[in-house]
């Protein structure tokens, strides 16, 4: 199992104080995901379905607990849940249809 983080982002447009924040997700087991999550501190309550929200500060101490930073097209990809297979998926179909992503 790894959990995944990508970059931070700005989200200026949400009305909250904190506007940057990135994505916490696995490539194995919500269940794992659910303990490095309440290891950072975070409760269950604030999982979204396949991911966490971060702030920065979390962010760094999930990357020091072990967290891999990776790009989010990576994370997308890599996630487990209903939209790391729609972006499975996605990219199946664009490499079969001869598109690249790069």
């Amino acid at each position: 199992m790894t959990v995944l983080v990508d970059p931070l982002r700005r989200y200026e447009h949400v009305p909250f104080s904190v506007k940057d924040w990135c994505h916490m997700a696995v490539d194995g087991s919500f269940e794992e995901l659910h303990r490095f999550a309440a290891s950072l501190g975070i409760p269950r309550s604030r999982f979204q379905g396949d991911h966490y929200d971060l702030v920065p500060w979390v962010r760094a101490r999930a990357v020091v607990l072990g967290a891999v930073e990776v790009e989010t097209a990576e994370l997308l990809l890599r996630m487990a849940g209903p939209r790391g297979d729609r972006a499975r998926r996605r990219a199946a179909a664009r490499d079969s249809q001869g598109g690249s992503t790069e």
